[in-house]
């Protein structure tokens, strides 16, 4: 509990400098920043620094639903580096967007337009651009937007307040334009297999202040986060060779199938179309806390939602995740529109 009420007072800090246009090195100092580049340098020379495009997966899911309805196609947008890209995968299914727009079609029983327009390298001041790109056409702005981002910004050294501001400041673009977000926080750095100490300590420290950061930022902009870190931590760990891609960074095909079936339920959610009810369970450790509090607890535990409640109070809400639709069960491959 300290551990979490010092990344609650953390993140506070950090959204406030954010919210008054702040930034600074970061959290651990001059010193501890320049031990971190030192490893960086050392770490890039072991992991691998894929350059291949990923693939496209834009297009229509679960055709065959809108034979069943007259009502329209719901539009996916997603935003973000190579995470959302799917870079590391060879096959657009095996993509996060793929995966969503998939399992969202299944549930809504609707089709599902997808647009991606995640670039990989990008940090959360590039979010502006890939914004503007998405709500350019104003005749198909999308119903929800699932946003990943935060990784190249801890190690390309965005200040982390700088990072929440814009971040804060796309989510509240989107929203104000009729889109549902939800916001896949900064993935546990700390997990890269080939990264040693003392960075893995520094990396995970870091990437875990700004994913409280970042959902702070994010609900009190309107929208919903999905804590990634600590849900891809353990289970990476534990079985690298499955859940991380050929060049030791990137998720594989299992993993993003692993963060997709975390980022669903909120998806669904945020759409009123997830079963569960919004209520807090207590005996799922669920609840309404302060927004800080909520954001540290949900850095901690992978697969955690927070969801704005009345200001200050945030909903912590840990939701049941359901199979993703396979590729032989999914409603349909994509359609080029």
């Amino acid at each position: 509990m300290p551990m979490t009420m010092s990344r609650a007072r953390v993140a506070r800090r950090i959204a406030t400098a954010a919210a008054v246009g702040g930034g600074g090195i970061g959290l651990l100092g001059v010193a501890a920043a320049g031990v971190l580049l030192t490893e960086v340098r050392l770490a890039r020379r072991t992991v691998g620094n894929s350059s291949e495009t990923p693939p496209c997966a834009d297009g229509r899911y679960g055709a065959a639903f809108g034979h069943r309805t007259d009502r329209p196609p719901l539009r996916l947008g997603f935003l973000g580096d190579s995470t959302a890209a799917g870079q590391g995968v060879h096959r657009a299914h095996q993509t996060p967007g793929a995966l969503l727009a998939s399992g969202l079609a299944a549930l809504a029983e609707l089709p599902v337009d997808l647009r991606n327009v995640a670039l990989p390298g990008a940090r959360s001041d590039d979010l502006e651009r890939q914004v503007a790109l998405l709500l350019a056409d104003g005749d198909a702005i999308p119903d929800v937007c699932v946003i990943m981002i935060g990784a190249n910004d801890v190690t390309r050294r965005l200040p982390p307040a700088q990072s929440v501001r814009h971040l804060s400041e796309a989510v509240g673009t989107l929203r104000a334009a009729g889109c549902e977000v939800v916001v896949g926080t900064c993935p546990d750095l700390g997990t890269i297999e080939p990264v040693y100490q003392p960075l893995r300590w520094v990396a995970r420290r870091l990437s875990r202040q700004l994913a409280a950061a970042q959902t702070i930022g994010v609900v009190e902009s309107g929208g919903r986060t999905v804590s990634l870190g600590a849900l891809l931590g353990p289970e990476f760990e534990a079985r690298p060779r499955e859940l991380f891609g050929p060049d030791n960074y990137h998720p594989s095909a299992e993993g993003y199938a692993t963060a997709a079936m975390a980022v669903l339920p909120t998806l669904c959610a945020a759409l009123g179309l997830w079963p569960e009810d919004e209520r807090p369970e207590p005996a799922r450790h669920e609840g309404i806390l302060p927004v800080e509090q909520a954001a540290a607890e949900a850095a901690a535990e992978g697969g955690t939602e927070v969801a704005a409640t009345r200001a200050p109070w945030a909903l912590l809400k840990h939701r049941r995740r359901r199979q993703l639709p396979t590729p032989e069960t999914a409603p349909g491959p994509p359609v080029t529109q």
